[in-house]
Protein backbone atom coordinates (compact mmCIF):
# COMPACT_ATOMS: atom_id res chain seq x y z
CA UNK A 1 0.00 0.00 0.00
CA UNK A 2 1.58 3.21 -0.92
CA UNK A 3 1.36 6.07 1.13
CA UNK A 4 -1.35 8.12 -0.78
CA UNK A 5 -3.69 4.89 -0.62
CA UNK A 6 -2.85 4.71 3.26
CA UNK A 7 -3.91 7.84 3.92
CA UNK A 8 -6.82 7.99 1.80
CA UNK A 9 -7.24 4.27 3.45
CA UNK A 10 -7.72 6.26 6.98
CA UNK A 11 -9.66 8.91 5.88
CA UNK A 12 -12.54 6.72 4.61
CA UNK A 13 -12.21 4.14 6.96
CA UNK A 14 -13.52 6.82 9.58
CA UNK A 15 -16.20 7.76 7.12
CA UNK A 16 -17.24 4.33 6.50
CA UNK A 17 -17.09 3.41 9.96
CA UNK A 18 -19.43 6.54 10.97
CA UNK A 19 -22.21 5.94 8.49
CA UNK A 20 -22.00 1.94 9.26
CA UNK A 21 -22.53 2.91 12.57
CA UNK A 22 -25.17 5.29 12.49
CA UNK A 23 -27.37 2.86 10.15
CA UNK A 24 -27.08 0.26 13.02
CA UNK A 25 -28.47 3.11 15.43
CA UNK A 26 -31.30 4.22 13.39
CA UNK A 27 -32.40 1.11 12.28
CA UNK A 28 -32.51 0.08 16.27
CA UNK A 29 -35.56 1.88 17.76
CA UNK A 30 -37.12 1.63 14.35
CA UNK A 31 -36.69 -2.40 14.34
CA UNK A 32 -37.89 -2.30 17.49
CA UNK A 33 -41.29 -0.27 16.84
CA UNK A 34 -41.93 -2.49 13.86
CA UNK A 35 -41.88 -6.08 15.44
CA UNK A 36 -43.64 -4.70 18.10
CA UNK A 37 -46.09 -3.04 16.14
CA UNK A 38 -46.25 -4.92 13.02
CA UNK A 39 -44.93 -8.20 14.14
CA UNK A 40 -42.33 -10.49 11.97
CA UNK A 41 -43.57 -9.51 8.59
CA UNK A 42 -43.08 -5.74 9.49
CA UNK A 43 -39.72 -6.28 11.22
CA UNK A 44 -38.62 -7.65 7.92
CA UNK A 45 -39.35 -5.33 6.20
CA UNK A 46 -37.21 -2.88 7.96
CA UNK A 47 -34.63 -5.35 7.93
CA UNK A 48 -34.44 -5.57 4.34
CA UNK A 49 -34.18 -1.52 4.37
CA UNK A 50 -31.50 -1.72 6.70
CA UNK A 51 -29.00 -4.09 5.27
CA UNK A 52 -29.28 -1.94 1.95
CA UNK A 53 -27.67 1.01 3.68
CA UNK A 54 -25.54 -1.64 4.67
CA UNK A 55 -24.66 -3.17 1.39
CA UNK A 56 -23.98 0.69 0.29
CA UNK A 57 -21.83 1.93 2.88
CA UNK A 58 -19.13 -0.14 0.74
CA UNK A 59 -18.93 3.03 -1.51
CA UNK A 60 -17.29 4.68 1.44
CA UNK A 61 -14.66 2.57 0.92
CA UNK A 62 -14.28 3.15 -3.26
CA UNK A 63 -15.45 -0.37 -2.85
CA UNK A 64 -18.52 -2.20 -4.73
CA UNK A 65 -20.31 -5.02 -4.31
CA UNK A 66 -21.59 -7.39 -7.48
CA UNK A 67 -24.17 -9.91 -6.87
CA UNK A 68 -24.08 -12.23 -9.91
CA UNK A 69 -27.24 -14.65 -10.16
CA UNK A 70 -27.94 -16.19 -13.20
CA UNK A 71 -30.34 -18.92 -11.96
CA UNK A 72 -33.96 -18.70 -11.38
CA UNK A 73 -34.38 -20.05 -7.73
CA UNK A 74 -36.93 -22.15 -6.95
CA UNK A 75 -39.48 -19.92 -4.98
CA UNK A 76 -42.02 -21.38 -2.33
CA UNK A 77 -39.98 -24.09 -1.27
CA UNK A 78 -36.95 -23.74 1.51
CA UNK A 79 -33.20 -23.07 0.71
CA UNK A 80 -29.98 -23.85 2.08
CA UNK A 81 -27.53 -21.14 0.87
CA UNK A 82 -23.94 -22.69 1.54
CA UNK A 83 -21.05 -20.15 0.81
CA UNK A 84 -17.66 -19.43 1.93
CA UNK A 85 -16.61 -17.01 4.31
CA UNK A 86 -14.01 -13.95 4.60
CA UNK A 87 -15.49 -11.27 6.59
CA UNK A 88 -18.84 -10.08 8.35
CA UNK A 89 -19.53 -7.84 4.95
CA UNK A 90 -20.45 -11.47 3.38
CA UNK A 91 -23.81 -11.18 5.32
CA UNK A 92 -25.61 -7.81 4.41
CA UNK A 93 -25.07 -8.71 0.75
CA UNK A 94 -26.48 -11.84 1.31
CA UNK A 95 -29.28 -10.60 2.77
CA UNK A 96 -30.38 -7.73 0.52
CA UNK A 97 -29.90 -9.62 -2.41
CA UNK A 98 -32.02 -12.42 -1.50
CA UNK A 99 -34.65 -11.28 0.43
CA UNK A 100 -37.16 -12.29 -1.73
CA UNK A 101 -36.09 -16.22 -0.48
CA UNK A 102 -36.09 -14.45 3.64
CA UNK A 103 -32.64 -15.91 4.33
CA UNK A 104 -31.88 -16.44 8.01
CA UNK A 105 -28.58 -16.77 9.62
CA UNK A 106 -26.89 -19.06 12.30
CA UNK A 107 -24.66 -17.12 14.59
CA UNK A 108 -22.43 -17.10 17.87
CA UNK A 109 -24.35 -16.77 20.72
CA UNK A 110 -21.80 -13.92 21.83
CA UNK A 111 -23.10 -11.72 18.89
CA UNK A 112 -26.87 -12.20 20.25
CA UNK A 113 -26.37 -9.21 22.99
CA UNK A 114 -24.71 -5.81 22.52
CA UNK A 115 -24.63 -4.94 19.19
CA UNK A 116 -27.02 -2.05 17.72
CA UNK A 117 -29.43 -2.96 15.41
CA UNK A 118 -27.64 -6.44 14.69
CA UNK A 119 -28.28 -8.13 17.98
CA UNK A 120 -31.95 -7.68 18.07
CA UNK A 121 -32.39 -8.89 14.69
CA UNK A 122 -30.65 -11.88 15.50
CA UNK A 123 -33.00 -12.67 18.54
CA UNK A 124 -36.06 -12.00 16.71
CA UNK A 125 -35.57 -11.93 12.96
CA UNK A 126 -35.80 -16.01 12.99
CA UNK A 127 -32.33 -16.54 13.04
CA UNK A 128 -30.40 -18.96 15.53
CA UNK A 129 -27.84 -18.28 18.36
CA UNK A 130 -25.20 -21.07 19.45
CA UNK A 131 -23.50 -22.24 22.00
CA UNK A 132 -20.02 -23.12 20.14
CA UNK A 133 -18.93 -24.97 23.45
CA UNK A 134 -21.82 -26.78 23.81
CA UNK A 135 -22.34 -29.57 21.21
CA UNK A 136 -25.19 -30.88 22.59
CA UNK A 137 -26.95 -27.36 22.51
CA UNK A 138 -25.78 -26.24 19.08
CA UNK A 139 -26.95 -29.92 17.46
CA UNK A 140 -30.55 -29.33 19.46
CA UNK A 141 -30.86 -25.58 17.92
CA UNK A 142 -30.23 -25.96 14.79
CA UNK A 143 -32.37 -29.03 14.80
CA UNK A 144 -35.22 -26.49 15.74
CA UNK A 145 -34.18 -24.05 13.36
CA UNK A 146 -34.26 -26.81 10.11
CA UNK A 147 -38.01 -27.71 11.13
CA UNK A 148 -38.47 -23.91 11.55
CA UNK A 149 -36.81 -23.05 7.97
CA UNK A 150 -38.82 -26.33 6.27
CA UNK A 151 -42.27 -25.05 8.01
CA UNK A 152 -42.11 -21.36 6.81
CA UNK A 153 -40.51 -22.32 3.54
CA UNK A 154 -37.44 -19.71 4.71
CA UNK A 155 -33.59 -19.87 3.22
CA UNK A 156 -30.78 -21.04 5.66
CA UNK A 157 -27.45 -19.58 5.36
CA UNK A 158 -24.46 -21.51 6.45
CA UNK A 159 -20.46 -21.06 6.32
CA UNK A 160 -19.34 -24.85 6.60
CA UNK A 161 -15.86 -23.97 6.99
CA UNK A 162 -16.84 -22.51 10.62
CA UNK A 163 -14.60 -19.41 10.38
CA UNK A 164 -13.88 -16.34 8.53
CA UNK A 165 -11.03 -17.20 6.18
CA UNK A 166 -8.31 -13.90 6.25
CA UNK A 167 -6.58 -14.29 3.00
CA UNK A 168 -9.15 -15.55 0.84
CA UNK A 169 -8.49 -19.58 0.72
CA UNK A 170 -10.87 -21.42 1.31
CA UNK A 171 -11.26 -23.89 4.47
CA UNK A 172 -12.37 -27.30 4.73
CA UNK A 173 -15.65 -27.58 4.67
CA UNK A 174 -17.26 -29.21 7.37
CA UNK A 175 -20.46 -30.91 7.24
CA UNK A 176 -22.51 -31.44 10.38
CA UNK A 177 -24.23 -28.32 9.98
CA UNK A 178 -25.32 -28.97 6.21
CA UNK A 179 -26.38 -32.39 6.83
CA UNK A 180 -28.55 -31.48 9.70
CA UNK A 181 -30.56 -28.47 7.50
CA UNK A 182 -30.44 -31.54 4.89
CA UNK A 183 -31.82 -33.83 6.80
CA UNK A 184 -34.29 -31.46 8.68
CA UNK A 185 -35.17 -29.75 5.45
CA UNK A 186 -36.08 -32.37 3.02
CA UNK A 187 -38.21 -30.13 0.41
CA UNK A 188 -34.97 -28.06 0.01
CA UNK A 189 -32.43 -26.87 -2.37
CA UNK A 190 -29.23 -26.20 -1.47
CA UNK A 191 -27.80 -22.90 -3.17
CA UNK A 192 -23.89 -22.85 -3.41
CA UNK A 193 -22.86 -19.07 -3.28
CA UNK A 194 -18.65 -18.40 -4.02
CA UNK A 195 -17.79 -15.39 -2.23
CA UNK A 196 -14.46 -13.05 -3.37
CA UNK A 197 -12.98 -10.24 -2.56
CA UNK A 198 -14.41 -9.63 1.03
CA UNK A 199 -11.51 -10.37 3.18
CA UNK A 200 -9.76 -7.80 1.27
CA UNK A 201 -11.89 -5.26 3.05
CA UNK A 202 -10.52 -6.38 6.45
CA UNK A 203 -7.02 -7.76 5.32
CA UNK A 204 -5.18 -5.22 7.38
CA UNK A 205 -7.54 -5.53 10.60
CA UNK A 206 -10.36 -3.19 11.47
CA UNK A 207 -8.48 -0.22 11.15
CA UNK A 208 -7.83 0.96 8.42
CA UNK A 209 -9.90 -0.92 5.90
CA UNK A 210 -9.00 -1.98 2.43
CA UNK A 211 -9.90 0.19 0.13
CA UNK A 212 -10.87 0.26 -4.39
CA UNK A 213 -12.33 -3.43 -4.23
CA UNK A 214 -14.57 -5.45 -5.99
CA UNK A 215 -16.37 -7.68 -3.89
CA UNK A 216 -18.21 -10.10 -5.98
CA UNK A 217 -20.79 -12.87 -4.72
CA UNK A 218 -21.72 -15.65 -7.81
CA UNK A 219 -24.28 -18.08 -7.04
CA UNK A 220 -24.58 -21.02 -8.54
CA UNK A 221 -27.09 -23.48 -9.74
CA UNK A 222 -29.44 -25.07 -7.12
CA UNK A 223 -29.02 -29.01 -6.68
CA UNK A 224 -32.35 -30.68 -4.96
CA UNK A 225 -31.14 -31.67 -1.69
CA UNK A 226 -32.59 -35.46 -1.84
CA UNK A 227 -31.45 -35.67 -5.17
CA UNK A 228 -27.95 -37.16 -4.18
CA UNK A 229 -26.55 -39.02 -1.43
CA UNK A 230 -25.53 -36.95 1.66
CA UNK A 231 -21.88 -37.65 0.50
CA UNK A 232 -22.06 -37.19 -3.18
CA UNK A 233 -23.90 -33.71 -2.27
CA UNK A 234 -21.54 -32.75 -0.18
CA UNK A 235 -18.52 -32.97 -2.38
CA UNK A 236 -20.51 -31.06 -5.18
CA UNK A 237 -21.32 -28.68 -3.13
CA UNK A 238 -17.77 -27.84 -1.60
CA UNK A 239 -16.14 -28.20 -5.23
CA UNK A 240 -18.73 -25.99 -6.81
CA UNK A 241 -18.20 -23.08 -4.30
CA UNK A 242 -14.50 -23.49 -4.27
CA UNK A 243 -14.09 -23.44 -8.00
CA UNK A 244 -15.84 -20.04 -8.26
CA UNK A 245 -13.17 -18.49 -5.24
CA UNK A 246 -10.60 -16.37 -6.71
CA UNK A 247 -7.40 -15.69 -4.99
Amino acid sequence: MNLFTKILSYILTVIHYFFFGLTLLIFHPIQWLAFNLGGQKAHKKVVDIMNFFLVMTMYFLASRVVFNNKYKLPENTPLILVSNHQSTYDIPPIYWYLRKYSPKFISKKELGKGIPSVSYNLRHGGNVLIDRKDTRQSLSTLSNFGEYIEKNNFSASIFPEGTRSKDGKPKAFKEKGLKMMVKKIPSSYVVPISINNSWKIVQYGSFPFGIFNKITFDVHEPIKSDSLPFDELFQKVEKTVIDGIHV
